[in-house]
């Protein structure tokens, strides 16, 4: 059994909210886009280009454990993408969220920021990509709830890989 909640992550521009609409649609899940959970001081905080700290991450990944909890609470399963950068974090949403799988959307910089000339729209400009990967503490094998998924050439097929992961 799949866990009740997956939440797909990685850094921003990774491709975490289409492959997260993709694999909710195909397996029925209620998708919740993380980034729009954010409280405005963060989003303006972040569009000025200035990265967050752990403090301002702290109400955000409470709001996601809150609305795991009533997808949980009403048995319905959902997908949520959230950066879950550091294993602080990953381990702040596996205290509050019962039955959660992580997704790794794992990439290079240059493939991030490949991918970020394409999107439009974001709050999240392209100069913070370093801070991201500066943050980022990639999941370990001492993690057993993380699937780490390389992100493909196409969106089309890392959604395949995550699918086939999950078959």
């Amino acid at each position: 059994m799949m866990a009740s909640i997956v939440i797909v992550m990685g850094v921003s521009g990774s491709g975490k909210t289409s492959v997260g609409e993709a694999i909710a649609k195909v397996q029925q899940r209620i998708f919740i886009d993380g980034d729009d959970l954010h409280p405005q001081v963060n989003v303006d905080k972040m569009s000025q280009g200035i990265a967050l700290t752990d403090e301002d991450r702290e109400g955000w990944l409470n709001t996601i454990v809150r609305e795991a909890v009533i997808m949980n609470n009403s048995g319905k399963a959902g997908l949520i993408t959230c950066s879950a950068l550091k294993r602080r974090y990953r381990d702040r949403l596996r205290s509050g969220i019962a039955s959660v799988v992580f997704v790794y959307l794992k990439a290079s910089y240059d493939k991030v920021l490949q991918q970020l000339a394409t999107r439009s729209g974001h709050f999240m400009p392209v100069s913070l990509l370093g801070s991201q990967f500066e943050l980022l503490e990639e999941p370990d094998e001492s993690e057993d709830d993380v699937v780490t998924i390389e992100v493909q050439e196409s969106l089309e097929a890392t959604i395949a890989v995550v699918l086939k992961h999950f078959a």
